[in-house]
């Protein structure tokens, strides 16, 4: 395991590593195949779907920054969760996932299980006595998602965890939200950490791309051969850029959760916005657990707009500075209505369990000046508010 600091390893990892130019940023290494030195001899790298220098250099940063020992970069988040689905579980096997996941997840385990693949069980993780109920039907998978997307919910770790150990499951944690930066799941317990790295870890909304992180070297060449197997390996060029990006993960994360807090703040004092959802506050059901397992509190928030469905539709449609998409992470803010975007996937019933109502609107602050975005949710709340 390094014994660099987070952020060493993030800038660090792979500089001065070309031998032939001496180049201090390594090169792209876009060949498909490499040469065999000889006959009989296979060399590291044969054929990029099994490996390359670029995927490998990220691969590590990634697997040192959350404390593991091995870690396979896929083409997209969800990819990375159909590699880990792929290697550890058969038709008679049942996963726990949380209620309130990602919908692309909710799509991916609830569509797979309807083919006969394996058997899931959607729970809310929150609730001891459903995960309880949960657990005493021995499942052999069990992902976290903390904080969760959207309604950024917070699970207890090494809670979940130990339990798991008793029933013989392994754990999950998917990670994107906060990333190494600010929670470290591994040393929590978990078997594996999950990220989305088109997320913060890229943090330019111009790369997809995806990572499952092992604690051990069994279940890390475990996955690596399952992906060589599938297809489900990243490309040299988006490995590049997301290395490019990562090496800038430190200042991003604090930089986005600082402006979080001051909107966080503003949000607070107005009449349009009802519930808020994020862990910093007092009031969150997750406060005192995120205080524990986390050293930051991230910066992805939601809320509860208190006027009429056509008013939040009218308050979105005139903000400038935040730009309404999908995904989450990048330099620019971007909101989101999860019940008709990112969820719209799990269907009304799912959405109702989870939570997630048409009133929900999700944000993900990026690197703008603070004052600005606060200055545009201002302009656009008192417009709903002089037209009401």
């Amino acid at each position: 395991m390094s014994t660099r600091k987070p952020a060493t390893i993030a800038v660090r990892t792979g500089i001065e590593s070309d031998t032939q130019y001496h180049a201090v940023v390594p090169p792209i290494y876009l060949s498909t195949n490499y040469g065999f030195p000889a006959f009989g001899e296979v060399p590291k790298y044969d054929y990029t779907r099994s490996g390359n220098p670029n995927r490998g250099l990220l691969e590590q940063a990634l697997y040192e920054l959350e404390g593991g020992q091995g870690a396979v970069i896929t083409n997209c988040g969800t990819s990375a969760l159909n590699l880990w689905v792929s290697a550890f579980i058969g038709p008679d096997d049942l996963i726990i996932a949380p209620n309130d996941c990602y919908g692309g997840t909710y799509r991916l385990f609830n569509t797979r299980a309807n083919k006969g693949d394996f058997r899931v069980q959607f729970v809310d993780q929150c609730d001891d006595a459903a995960l309880t109920e949960a657990l005493a039907q021995k499942p052999k998978l069990i992902l976290l998602e903390t904080p969760s997307n959207p309604l950024v919910r917070v699970v207890d770790i090494e809670k979940v965890c130990q339990q798991a150990k008793q029933v013989g499951a392994l754990v999950a944690v998917d990670n994107t939200f906060l990333t190494p930066v600010y929670q470290q799941p591994l040393s929590l317990g978990a078997d594996f950490v999950i990220h989305s790295t088109t997320k913060y870890i890229n943090g330019h909304s111009d790369v997809i791309g995806g990572v499952i992180i092992s604690k051990t070297q069994e279940h890390a060449e475990t996955l690596a051969w399952w992906a060589n197997c599938i297809g489900a390996s990243g490309t040299p060029f988006d490995s590049y850029m997301t290395l490019r990006g990562l090496r800038t993960l430190g200042p991003r994360m604090r930089s986005h959760e600082e402006s979080s807090l001051k909107i966080l703040s503003y949000l607070q004092s107005q009449k349009l916005i009802g519930a808020i959802y994020h862990p910093s506050l007092p009031t969150h059901p997750g406060h005192e657990i995120a205080k524990k397992q986390q050293s930051g509190f991230g910066s992805m928030l939601s809320f509860e707009f208190a006027g009429s469905y056509e008013e939040l539709q009218q308050f979105v449609s005139r903000l400038k500075l935040f730009s309404l998409a999908e995904s989450l992470g990048g330099v620019e803010s971007l909101i989101c209505h999860p019940a008709t975007m990112t969820h719209r996937a799990m269907g009304e019933e799912a959405l109702e369990k989870a939570g997630i109502s048409l009133q929900l609107l999700r944000l993900s602050v990026g690197l703008e000046d603070a004052d600005d975005l606060i200055a545009d949710l201002d302009q656009s709340l008192n417009w709903v508010k002089e037209n009401r």
